[in-house]
């Protein structure tokens, strides 16, 4: 089964709850991971978009993620919420 939730930091999939991040009350986050976002703010709040791309143009590799979808996350991120207020 395709994920249907995405962090919309940086598109990994966080259907599973365990891989949510954390709300300021401790609640999940229904937008963002637990690697972008805890305790109601982002992990690291001064990264731009293009330090994301890098970020996980290094990274995804290393986790086996096929090179289309790679491209596709990359692709994606200029549409993802955390994105859409600052461009990189």
């Amino acid at each position: 089964m395709d994920p249907q939730m995405f962090c919309q930091s940086c598109t990994m999939p966080i259907d599973n709850i365990n891989d949510r991040g954390t709300e300021k009350d401790g609640s999940k986050s229904s937008e963002y991971c637990k690697y972008c976002y805890q305790n109601g703010a982002f992990i690291n709040p001064d990264m731009t978009m293009e330090q994301m791309k890098s970020f996980l143009a290094a990274q995804m590799p290393k986790m086996n993620i096929q090179a289309d979808i790679i491209e596709k996350s990359l692709n994606i991120l200029p549409y993802l919420k955390r994105w859409q207020k600052v461009k990189a």
